[in-house]
Order: structure tokens, then C-alpha cells, then sequence
């Protein structure tokens, strides 16, 4: 279990305390709040911190390779019902984004089987960023975000859904080789 690894592990860690945090309130709204925002935040830092570290030092496994984009997708997914759940987002929005998280990792076992990488591409990078931004700015504490709360997250709920199917497109355009294999 190398460095990266325990990192990634770590993020997956993160997710029950941040869902606690973010549901229960055990500090109050506001200090609960900004205690979400720190935990989810850490979360999603650590995920650029493995890989970093993972292709700097050259300590890629096959553990990575599998878990990183599962602990990414277990991160925002349950950040995405949880707001769902307590209606700060639409349920709509949140069953978009996640079946482009299903479909995404169902391509990539499909191309494992075939032996082909899907790397990660710019779009997929943006989307993450999107995802980040919209969770970030939906957890913090309301007096932030009460004047503008609505259409900010009107705004953000559209961007992030915009670039999960353009880059769901792009990633089944780069791979369409997977569609046409004598397996499929």
C-alpha cells in the first residue's frame, strides 16, 4: 500500500464524515457548514494530490488505477444525494450526473476487458471541476449564499450537467472501437 493508495483511501474515509457532518449538524448549521465545506474540500484536493504523486514517483498500481475514479465517484455521488435528499438539488440533475458516472465506469470496465486505457480526458477534468464547484458552493453556510443561492445554483446545476453529457459524448467518440469489438 504505497502513498497514493493510502491517499485515496483516506478520501474514501472522508465520505461518511462528510455526510455526517453534512446531515446530522452536530456542530450547528454554520459551524457544521464550514466543517462540510473543509472535509469535502480536503476530499477533493486529495484526489490530485495521488495522482500526482502516483505518476511523479511512478507508483501507478493496479489498486490506483481501479479505486481513484471509484473514490472520486463515490465522493461527489454522495455529496449529489445527499443535496438531492434534502432538496438543494433537483433529483432530475443528480440522476443525470450519476448515470454519467455509471455509464463512464461501466465503459471503462468494458475497455479493461478488452485491455484498452481510457485515459482521462480534459472534458472529464472540467466536469470534475464543475462538480466540485456546485458541491462547494452548495454546502456553504447560507447567509453566503442566500441572495443569490438559487440562480448561482441554477447556473451551476445547468454548467455541471452540460459538461457530464458533452463529456460522456466525447468519451464514448474517443472509444467507439469498444462498441464495435467481436465481445460487444
Amino acid at each position: 500500500m504505497n502513498l497514493p493508495n493510502k491517499i485515496t483511501v483516506l478520501r474514501v474515509c472522508l465520505i461518511p464524515i462528510f455526510l455526517v457532518v453534512f446531515l446530522i449538524e452536530p456542530f450547528g448549521v454554520m459551524v457544521s457548514a464550514w466543517v462540510a465545506v473543509l472535509v469535502f474540500s480536503i476530499a477533493a484536493i486529495t484526489d490530485a494530490i495521488d495522482g500526482h504523486l502516483a505518476r511523479k514517483y511512478k507508483l501507478i498500481t493496479n489498486f490506483g488505477k481501479l479505486m481513484d475514479p471509484l473514490a472520486d465517484k463515490l465522493l461527489v455521488c454522495s455529496a449529489f444525494v445527499a443535496f438531492a435528499a434534502t432538496g438543494l438539488l433537483p433529483a432530475w440533475a443528480v440522476i443525470l450526473l450519476i448515470s454519467r458516472e455509471f455509464y463512464i465506469s461501466g465503459l471503462r470496465q468494458l475497455a479493461l476487458e478488452q485491455r484498452i486505457v481510457v485515459a482521462a480526458s480534459n472534458l472529464g477534468k472540467f466536469k470534475t471541476i464543475t462538480q466540485i464547484v456546485l458541491t462547494i458552493y452548495v454546502l456553504l453556510p447560507p447567509p453566503l449564499t442566500f441572495f443569490v443561492f438559487d440562480i448561482v445554483i441554477f447556473v451551476l446545476v445547468i454548467i455541471t450537467v452540460i459538461f457530464s453529457i458533452v463529456s460522456a459524448v466525447d468519451y464514448t467518440i474517443k472509444n467507439k472501437q469498444l462498441f464495435t469489438a467481436k465481445e460487444f
